[in-house]
């Protein structure tokens, strides 16, 4: 069967091309061009000393050759260039002829004109052109097909003071142009060899340097196939970029780690607590279907129990919730300010009034306001549910004393009652989830033995602490401490609350309510 057109294709994966490689050629080129960069400032800088050095011998050899020639009182002859040139000249041989060369210097050819360009004598038997000059010249010119220079300088008669003729001096420069292809095939070996050992060397640099990503993908590989697999990059050893990736990493696998085993914690712990009053409301209601609806006395027991029993659900669902959140405080609440004197007046005033048969005494001893990295409502979370259990467990002596003091660092706020009391065996359990002292008696009171436990992981998700001291039949004091903020603090965490809710007003509505609980909570309040 034919596959259908519509059929979506794979896309085609580019050609992949390692970051080593990457890195190896890159540097390699950019070695190439800086050494040919060097190299050809190294040439020219030699061939324009060895054209200086030709110029100054051709310059030298005109200097010369217009000397001995400019004695003669009457018109140059062939016979007297030759006379007054005798010594200068050696015989060599060209072609099978015989020939004479200037020894001044090699590779150069002697021309000697006439006042009116003819041409008198000539070193070597090629052609020269004349050019009819008035002061000494050496400039670059072609030379027998090759870049030379040609040295011009009119002959003045001593005696007469007359121009009497011409002398040209045609240098090939053979000499230079040898030399300069040596060089050039010596650098260009160089720069090959440059290059190749650039490309060894930055392979190897690059794969040692490199080397720590590899540790990194093999750690992501294993996580992607087993999100919940304890692998972690190992410890580099290294103090760079690498290593500060490697340990941002690992954080981000530990915190990833506790959002599943919070996950993981709230559906079992969800599960395990809405077991019973489900297997409740389940019997109710069999129960009033095969025969209890046609007794009044039972259907109201049945009616009352299960709205007992919805209403202990619904606050453990948002006790839960609350608890969810508190574990995400640093995503949401991290740039919150919070005056706590107003928070422990407020509360405690709250208490007085709607517990009227409760003596509460508040020991303030801050003079002055303090503000802490915390947000309002959970500080009054807190201190609702320390004071809520105080009120809850206190039997006989129905008196609760908040202490609130401040120390050069810290600030402390104490909740002490004088009820039952835990046992030192159950002091270190009273924050754990659904943990409770007395089941019954707590059933009995409405608490699902989650209070303390938000308490806690609100408190510490603020890089504050909580903690309990408890005697049996004499009652609890518990107390938390939240570091103070600076005014410089506090001036840069409100920066960021101002750029953060920036940001989020230029969200739409629906977005802000997922990502900000505070979000929702405004949104509820204004409903």
């Amino acid at each position: 069967m034919s596959q259908s057109k519509s059929e979506t294709k794979e896309p085609t994966r580019k050609p992949r091309f390692s970051l080593k490689w990457k890195w190896a050629l890159s540097t390699t080129v950019g070695v190439l061009i800086i050494f040919l960069a060097i190299i050809v400032i190294l040439f020219n800088s030699f061939t324009s000393i060895m054209i200086k050095q030709e110029q100054s011998h051709v310059s030298d050899s005109m200097v010369v050759l217009t000397d001995k020639l400019s004695g003669t009182q009457g018109p140059l002859t062939t016979d007297d260039i030759t006379q007054r040139l005798q010594g200068q000249l050696a015989p060599m041989q060209t072609n099978g002829k015989a020939a004479r060369q200037f020894v001044f210097w090699n590779n150069v050819n002697v021309t000697i004109f006439g006042p009116s360009g003819e041409r008198l004598f000539a070193s070597q038997n090629n052609r020269a052109r004349f050019k009819r000059i008035r002061t000494d010249t050496v400039a670059r010119s072609q030379v027998a097909g090759e870049s030379g220079l040609i040295g011009r300088a009119p002959i003045i008669s001593r005696s007469t003071h007359q121009v009497i003729g011409y002398a040209q001096i045609d240098d090939q420069m053979t000499d230079l142009h040898r030399t300069s292809r040596q060089l050039g095939a010596i650098l260009g070996v160089l720069a090959l060899l440059a290059v190749f050992c650039a490309a060894v060397y930055c392979y190897i640099m690059a794969s040692f340097l490199l080397r720590p990503m590899e540790e990194i993908s093999d750690t992501m590989n294993i996580v992607r196939a087993d999100p919940q697999a304890e692998v972690r990059v190992p410890d580099l050893n290294r103090n760079d970029e690498l290593s500060d990736l490697a340990q941002l990493f690992n954080g981000m696998l530990d915190q990833m780690q506790r959002y599943i085993d919070q996950q993981t914690e709230f559906v079992e712990d969800v599960s395990h607590e809405l077991r019973t009053p489900v297997a409740i409301l389940q019997g109710h209601m069999e129960m009033l279907k095969r025969w209890g609806k046609d007794d009044p006395e039972v259907l109201n027991e049945s009616i009352d129990a299960s709205l007992q029993e919805t209403k202990r659900m619904e606050s453990l669902v948002q006790e839960m919730l609350d608890l969810s959140r508190a574990e995400q405080i640093e995503l949401n609440f991290g740039n919150e300010i919070t005056n706590v004197t107003k928070v422990v007046h407020q509360v405690y005033n709250d208490f007085e009034m709607i517990h009227p048969d409760f003596t509460f005494v508040l020991d303030d001893d801050v003079e002055k306001e303090v503000d802490v990295q915390i947000y309002r409502n959970h500080l009054e979370q807190v201190l609702i549910i320390l004071l809520d259990n105080a009120v809850k467990y206190s039997t006989k002596r129905k008196e609760i004393h908040v202490t609130y003091e401040r120390s050069e660092r810290n600030v402390d706020i104490a909740v002490q009652d004088f009820g039952e009391g835990i046992a030192p065996d159950n002091i270190d359990k009273v924050f754990n989830r659904f943990y409770r002292v007395d089941k019954a008696r707590s059933r009995n009171k409405g608490g699902n033995g989650l209070g303390l436990s938000i308490a806690r992981r609100l408190i510490e998700a603020y890089h504050g602490t909580i903690s309990i001291e408890s005697s049996l039949g004499y009652g609890s004091i518990f107390q938390i401490s939240l570091p103070i903020l600076t005014g410089q603090e506090v001036e840069i965490l409100e920066e960021k609350r101002d750029m953060a809710e920036t940001q989020r007003d230029q969200k739409p509505l629906a977005s802000n309510l997922l990502e900000d609980p505070k979000a929702e909570d405004q949104a509820s309040k204004q409903d």
